[in-house]
């Protein structure tokens, strides 16, 4: 006690003169430190006590009472475009050590005091912080004179090219350098070069940055101490020569994942002795990792092999001498068999933590097992089996037997059958199961829930259970998530576990759960984000209650029941809602305005129930993105039904019994992919301003009473997919690499550090399905699917006019259905160009001429149908799909003759014209010259008569004068299109 007081003493005797402490502090840097205080946006961090080395984001001295850290200001500063805050304020901290600016915007700063000068100033700096600061090269410029400098730290911000930290003559300053992360930038090749010259730098991280094509690492001969080296998710596909790399004797850390790098693994890897972690994934590799150097690396902790076309040996014999490994990822390579010899039993050296070969196949259509060092392992703590065959097995049980730390087991499809055997002791450890899309059947065992006491995550879809769903899961006072569907589960949900207090995610979809869902769901939708019980036995009401809060639920599904009633008031103050589905019920009333409360809607389907009455505009749901309301009573017009600029996606009102013509607001949605009208009574013309919806790609307009012209504006749509046909309902995550750490000597690595995989979950995301009719039938498209298809139906309406040659143009279109309406003119032959295209249908129009030979080119076409029309001639050769096709395809048209008709085009069946005399032809020239006059004077007549009916009646002038100008529209996008088929015009368009 005596010498600690005497030498504290001593400390304020020597103290600098004229510098002096108060309430904890020094005074001059508690007056740089409350200014600093005014550009904090947190009040909780602005609020603080008097004590200025107490306050959460300053570390002090314990001993002289210096500021020696500031830290913990992510996003705190509010500095940009600011004239008030001067940088110069941090001077004082004469013995300030570490600083942290992360995660603020430095650019006002920056414009504003020529570049952070100031930083040039703080000579005992050792560890500097600026990542996700909108940070430009020209800061790196104020970076030389800190020769104190340890870590540097610019990730994530607009430094290009190279970086630039050389002093005077050409030498580096920072010649203390030990660590520098640059990951997540613009920098490309040339920085190597750069870096050559910190000779004491151990740590280098250039992820994510430009890197690309042939590098060349000899640079990195003069980088001896390096211990972490860091080239990840970059497009390198070979270096230029290995030797700077294989030569680094104390690199201890080696990332080369998400490049393009292919063919063996260089052999010179083996020189890296002292290597601990090591992760080559999602590259090209190639060849089998027995006889690559890997097998030579006995000092790895954490290797991962992921995403590559290696040969992995099933037994994994090729790591029986690495006594140190703790974490080995061997997902999506190719699985070998091994020498009969080689696949016995064998005793590792190691115990793994985690372990993982998802998505692996077995090569020479063997059969895959379960690696037999499994049965050896104690210590495993995340384990992933999934999507691998493994030829129907039973669960194995004595995974959990044996290692009683283990937390997450993911076994998803991987062709487990029979009943579900569970371990003898419980798993205290055990936080998420996943054992979906299975062969597993009978019941849940009784003592699942005593078993695992402490699961987080329960997910046990698509399988076959036949039982009721165990009351005791409500008693697992940690699950957040529970998925059961898919199953054949009865009965009603247990009161138990409707009274939950942890659930935060329920799925029980597409069972036959059963019973009133009210009172079913009167607890859950207050305590839950997400609930799904579509696709079951429910039924009753849902609208008698009003429950006091809703604050939580994202997520309501309860579509494909018998659920009936009106929408539930209480619905629409569920301000969180996302996603709410209730098709397929038998709703019945009115859509009200409340909907237009639901602001943070994102997905609403409505579809399949008897709803009536109109659609409310509700032009303030900006989150909106589909929209389903199909099949129900809905009348009236569109024209007040607003969704301006919203990012709709997705319009379906088919189905219904909407009037009046389409409406243009349907133009403003600038990314609508799908859109839906078909079976109402819209009339009018095809609206020309629909043609601006450049990301559509399907559209239909069956079934309805419009007229007109096909717009030669349609041609100019791109048809492509949509690129999301989902909406993501936030959901849960499990990290997988959750607490594990290795131990390097002294120090703790969070493998996370390099490596982040996280478990995401099918009902994350809300897919939508889509009905279209196509190739004869209608089919429900959903998922992957959807994203692929392309089509335009405008068929059983009053359309009149030729087909113009641009429909050649939809290059994209997989399916194009023009039937049912009074078409006229030839086949165009640009329909050649329509490579994609699997249903054409032309049928019940008045179409004439020949079919065109150049059909027989779209070498996709399955479905093909001209019948009922005035075509004539020949048939198309019956090459590629048109030898498929036969007369059903071709009837209703008379005149047509070849195969597959009964009736030849050289006579016999067919009928043929006889063969005129040189009188019949002349006769026929008299008649064709009295046909003209006639048709010339009948013409005239008209013609006369018209003029003056226009300049009786000023109405029908205007009406007149109107559809000029609206005919006149369509015949410019007719000679523009025309004239995009000449050479000539092509070139200048």
């Amino acid at each position: 006690m005596g010498p600690t007081w005497l030498r504290l003493l001593l400390i304020s005797v020597l103290a600098l003169e004229g510098a002096v402490w108060s309430d904890g502090c020094w005074d001059e840097e508690r007056v740089a430190l409350l200014q600093l205080q005014h550009f904090l946006t947190d009040i909780e961090y602005s609020r603080e006590g008097p004590d200025c080395c107490e306050w959460k984001w300053v570390d002090c001295n314990i001993t002289t009472r210096r500021v020696i850290q500031l830290s913990s200001l992510w996003g705190r500063l509010k500095i940009k475009d600011s004239n008030l805050f001067n940088a110069s304020m941090f001077l004082p901290f004469e013995e300030l050590k570490s600083l942290d600016l992360s995660g603020n915007d430095l650019v006002g700063c920056v414009e504003n005091e020529a570049p952070l000068k100031w930083l040039s100033k703080l000579g005992g700096l050792e560890t500097l912080d600026l990542s996700i600061t909108n940070a430009k090269n020209n800061l790196l410029l104020h970076l030389g004179g800190l020769s104190s400098l340890i870590t540097l730290i610019l990730q994530q911000n607009d430094l290009k090219e190279t970086i630039h930290l050389r002093g005077n003559d050409g030498q580096l300053s920072l010649i203390n350098l030990e660590e520098i992360d640059l990951t997540v930038n613009l920098f490309n090749n040339s920085i190597m070069e750069e870096l050559s010259g910190f000779s004491n730098l151990k740590s280098l991280k250039i992820g994510s940055n430009r890197l690309n094509g042939l590098v060349d690492l000899k640079e990195l001969c003069a980088l001896g101490h390096l211990e972490t080296l860091d080239l990840s998710y970059n497009e390198v596909n070979r270096f230029v020569t290995s030797k700077g790399l294989c030569y680094l004797n104390n690199l201890e850390e080696l990332s080369l994942n998400g490049n393009a790098l292919g063919g063996a693994v260089a052999p010179c890897l083996g020189n890296l002795t002292s290597l601990r972690y090591l992760d080559i994934s999602n590259n090209h590799f190639t060849g089998n990792i027995a006889s690559t150097p890997l097998a030579n690396l006995t000092t790895l902790q954490f290797l991962s092999l992921s995403n590559n076309q290696l040969q992995v040996p099933m037994s994994f014999r090729s790591f029986a001498n690495h006594s140190n490994l703790k974490v080995l990822l061997a997902d999506q390579n190719n699985m070998v068999a091994d020498e009969p010899t080689a696949f016995q039993t064998w005793w590792p050296k190691f115990q793994l933590e985690v372990f993982s070969m998802s998505n692996c196949m077995i090569e020479e259509h063997g059969n895959l097992q379960l690696p037999n060092f499994l049965y050896f392992q104690h210590d495993l703590r995340d384990v992933d089996l999934s999507y691998c065959d493994f030829g129907g097995i039973r669960f194995p049980h004595w995974l959990l037997e044996n290692n009683t730390r283990l937390e997450q087991l993911y076994m998803i499809d991987t062709s487990i059958v029979g009943p579900l055997f569970l371990p003898s002791h419980p798993s205290f450890n055990l936080k998420v199961f996943d054992i979906s899309n299975n062969k597993i059947h009978h019941d849940i065992p009784r003592n699942f829930c005593s078993l695992f006491p402490h699961l987080e995550g329960l997910f046990m879809s698509k399988n076959d259970f036949k039982t009721d769903i165990p009351p005791c899961l409500g008693g697992l006072r940690r699950l957040q998530m529970l998925d059961l569907s898919h199953n054949d589960l009865f009965g009603e949900i247990p009161e138990e576990l409707r009274m939950s207090s942890s659930l935060a995610n329920l799925i029980l979809s597409n069972n036959s759960l059963s019973g009133k869902i009210i009172p079913t769901v009167y607890h859950l939708i207050i305590l839950l984000e997400e609930l799904r019980l579509d696709g079951d036995k429910f039924e009753g009401e849902i609208s008698y209650f009003s429950p006091i809060s809703i604050k939580n639920l994202q997520v309501l599904d309860v579509s494909d029941n018998d659920i009936s009633g009106e929408l539930p008031t209480w619905l629409w103050d569920t301000i969180s809602l996302k996603i709410l589905d209730f098709s397929k019920n038998n709703f019945e009333g009115p859509i009200t305005m409340q909907l237009c409360k639901l602001i943070n809607l994102e997905f609403l389907d409505l579809s399949s129930n008897h709803l009536s009455g109109t659609i409310p505009s509700c032009s303030n749901l900006q989150r909106m993105r589909h929209v389903h309301l199909a099949n129900n009573r809905l009348s009236g017009t569109l024209s007040n039904v607003i969704f301006k600029s919203s990012p709709l996606v997705t319009l379906d009102l088919s189905g219904n019994s909407f009037t009046g013509r389409i409406p243009n607001w349907i133009s403003t949605l600038p990314i609508l992919s799908v859109l839906l009208l078909k079976e109402n009574q819209f009339d009018g013309e095809f609206p020309l301003q629909l043609c601006k919806l450049q990301s559509l790609s399907i559209l239909d307009f069956s079934h309805n009473k419009l007229s007109g012209h096909l717009p030669s504006c349609l041609s100019n749509l791109t048809l492509k997919p949509s690129e999301k046909s989902y909406v993501d309902s936030g959901g849960y995550q499990f990290d997988f690499f959750d607490d594990v750490m290795v131990h390097m000597g002294l120090t703790i690595y969070n493998l996370t550090g390099l490596v982040s995989v996280y478990r995401g979950y099918p009902f994350t995301y809300h897919e939508e399905d889509v009905l279209f009719s196509t190739k004869g039938a209608t089919y429900t498209y959903k998922g992957n699917i959807l994203d692929l298809l392309s089509a335009i139906d405008l068929s059983c309406n009053q359309l009149t006019g030729i087909i113009l040659p641009g429909f050649g143009n939809l290059s994209e279109i997989r399916g194009l259905n023009l039937s049912h309406n009074n078409l006229t003119g030839p086949i165009p032959s640009t329909f050649s160009e329509l490579k994609q295209i699997e249903s054409l249908d032309l049928s019940y129009n008045n179409l004439s001429g020949r079919i065109p030979s150049e059909l027989t080119e779209m070498t996709s076409l399955e479905v093909f149908s001209v019948a009922h029309n005035n075509l004539s001639g020949p048939l198309p050769d019956r090459k590629n799909q048109f030898g498929t096709f036969d007369e059903s395809n071709y009837e209703g048209n008379p005149l047509l003759c070849g195969p597959p008709l009964n009736k030849s085009c050289n006579g016999g069946n067919s009928p043929t014209a006889p063969n005129a005399t040189s009188s019949e032809e002349e006769h026929g020239h008299i008649d064709m010259v009295d046909f003209y006059i006639s048709f010339a004077t009948s013409y005239a007549i008209i013609f006369l008569t018209t003029i003056l009916v226009l300049y009786i009646n000023p109405y029908w002038r205007r009406a007149c004068f109107y559809f000029i100008e609206d005919r006149s529209i369509v015949c410019y996008f007719f000679i523009v299109d025309s004239l995009r088929q000449l050479p000539c015009f092509r070139r200048n368009i």
